[in-house]
């Protein structure tokens, strides 16, 4: 019994007051952590349940359509899917990994690469993806990886209106052409909002919408969808043919001053974003110099006969076809005697047009050829347009003027000389031009008088004529006028001898002009090099098949036209 005493324990009555004691502070302590995180404090615990399951969804606004004036779609989106992942919530196996990198077709340690930035709660892992392709990537049920809905351009043109119509980024922002002068009204703005999401990408609650898309705006061009194919077609085929460096063309209407089409070689597909070469993507009818040649004499005779100096039929003595100015010497292609004023348009005579501008006051033919647009940008919307170059008259020497009077020692863009030549094509007025369909007509400026402009168009008439440099613009049951440019290209500073830049810019019916067409090949290399064979004859089937497009009635007689083959080429070379 005694024994049995000893061995009982005795547990002092304070040890286990402390137990209860920590218990009931540890329980005191937990209530009111959880009273501060879920009453008073609870931005920590919805950070961190935002963070797993809440996210911000981007609603990609629709881009605006592109259309040519007549509803013809050239700029369209289509919907497409973006694969992306929160790398601290993916859960992959090898297998799923090398299952998503073949669907995504990007290099597996790329991708692996990727999942393993598990400090980032964004990336991307492929853009742009056609939506069954997606659907077979979301089918493989890997938490953490994610689908969005984004636009995809696609233009119906492709390579046909490339340069004009540009082309959008990856994030369907512009990047090239309109779509880069017009993101502003094409794009439209974003929208957003916030939803639950599983940990497979499910949305299961959609909670509220932040901020509603904004669509892009849908933006009518001047441009003829069918007659921007006709002339791509045709400068394809010169440039082919000729084995040219490169052509441009611009079709205008001479009323309204839209670009009813313009197209470049060498182009590319905007189809195909992946591998662009820069120098294809060049608008060079907008942001390529050069030298227009004899394209600038009409321009020449309109400021001498504006001032009085000289009349259409006032002789001018060429012979023996050339003109010396202190060291240079001016030359004609083919020596002519006593020409009238007329004839040195339609024979193309440099001499003959030097010493008419030799005769004008500096200032004054600096100022006629500023006012038709010679050294301004002409104000087309598109980016990166070229002004060209004109000297402050300050500046010239003799020999300068003279040159400049042919097309020498300045330099315009494409759609500046067609654009420069509306004031004979309207009576004398400078016509703005327009990428945009316009409702009405723009109001130009009047540069010239409405007597000089018809003058200057009859002389141009006979350029296509028996006699002329261009018998091959000739349109048939059209009459056409026009001027032929063969000019020695700039290589380094110096006129290359055997490298030059064939053109024509023309109007037709010349009665009363409804288009104006100017044609640029550079470098042809076949060994014809003339403006009156090789930018001619583009000029002349253009011409032809728009003016049977739009309907405009013919305005001359069966006898009219003469077959070119019959007509020895006058040669002209500046």
């Amino acid at each position: 019994m005694s024994m049995a005493r000893a061995q009982t324990l005795h547990i002092p009555v304070w040890r286990s007051r402390l137990l209860i004691g920590l218990l009931l502070f540890w329980f005191l302590a937990l209530v009111a952590r959880s009273l501060y995180l879920q009453g008073l404090n609870n931005d920590f615990l919805r950070e961190k349940g935002d963070a797993r399951y809440s996210r911000v969804i981007q609603l990609t606004a629709h881009r605006g359509i592109i259309t040519d004036r007549h509803g013809e779609p050239l700029a369209i989106s289509t919907p497409v899917e973006s694969l992306w992942a929160s790398p601290s919530d993916v859960e992959i196996t090898a297998d799923k990994r090398r299952q998503l990198a073949s669907l995504l077709e990007v290099p597996e340690r790329d991708l692996r690469r990727k999942l393993a930035e598990d400090k980032r709660e964004f990336v991307y892992l492929k853009r742009q993806l056609p939506p069954e392709r997606a659907e077979q990537v979301m089918k493989l049920n890997v938490p953490g990886v994610f689908m969005q809905r984004e636009y995809r351009r696609y233009y119906p043109a492709g390579e046909v209106t490339a340069h004009l119509v540009g082309f959008t980024g990856v994030d369907d922002n512009g990047r090239e052409g309109l779509e880069l002068a017009y993101q502003n009204w094409l794009g439209g703005k974003p929208g957003s909002r916030r939803v639950i999401k599983d940990r497979v990408g499910h949305i299961i609650e959609d909670v509220e919408s932040i901020r509603a898309p904004q669509e892009g705006r849908p933006l009518a061009l001047s441009i003829d969808r069918n007659l921007q194919y006709l002339a791509f077609r045709e400068l394809s085929q010169a440039v082919e043919q000729h084995k040219a460096k490169a052509g441009a063309i611009v079709v205008l209407d001479a009323r309204s001053g839209e670009v009813l089409a313009m197209a470049n070689l060498p182009t590319f597909n905007p189809n195909n974003r992946e591998k662009l070469n820069p120098a294809a993507m060049r608008n060079r009818a907008i942001t390529d110099l050069y030298e227009p040649g004899s394209t600038m004499k009409p321009f020449t005779i309109a400021a001498a006969l504006e001032v009085g100096k000289f009349s259409p039929d006032s002789q001018i003595q060429t012979a023996p076809g050339t003109l010396t100015i202190g060291p240079a010497t001016i030359r004609d292609a083919h020596p002519e005697g006593t020409l009238s004023v007329a004839q040195v348009i339609q024979k193309s005579s440099n001499v003959g047009a030097a010493k008419i501008a030799l005769t004008l006051d500096s200032a004054y033919m600096w100022k006629a050829l500023h006012n038709v647009g010679i050294g301004s940008a002409p104000r087309s919307t598109y980016p990166g347009e070229a002004a060209g170059k004109l000297r402050p008259y300050q500046s010239w020497r003799p020999i300068e003027q003279a040159t400049m009077s042919y097309g020498h020692g300045l330099s315009v863009s494409l759609l500046q000389l067609a654009r420069a030549y509306t004031v004979f094509a309207d009576d004398g007025e400078l016509k703005p031009v327009s990428l945009l369909k316009l409702d009405e007509p723009a109001v130009g400026v009047q540069v010239f008088s409405p007597e000089t402009a018809q003058a200057v168009r009859k002389m141009l008439e006979t350029v296509t004529q028996p006699g002329g440099t261009a018998p091959r613009a000739q349109v048939v049951g059209y009459r056409v006028a026009g001027k032929t440019g063969t000019a020695h290209k700039l290589v380094n500073g110096e006129y290359a001898p055997n490298l030059y830049v064939a053109s024509f810019v023309g109007m037709a019916p010349a009665s009363n002009p409804r288009l104006v067409i100017a044609v640029m090949i550079d470098q042809p290399g076949d060994g014809d090099y003339y403006g009156g064979t090789v930018a001619a004859p583009v000029f002349s089937r253009v011409m032809a098949g728009a003016l049977r497009m739009l309907g405009v009635p013919p305005d001359a007689p069966n006898n009219y036209f003469v077959p070119p083959e019959s007509v020895p080429v006058v040669k002209e070379v500046v």
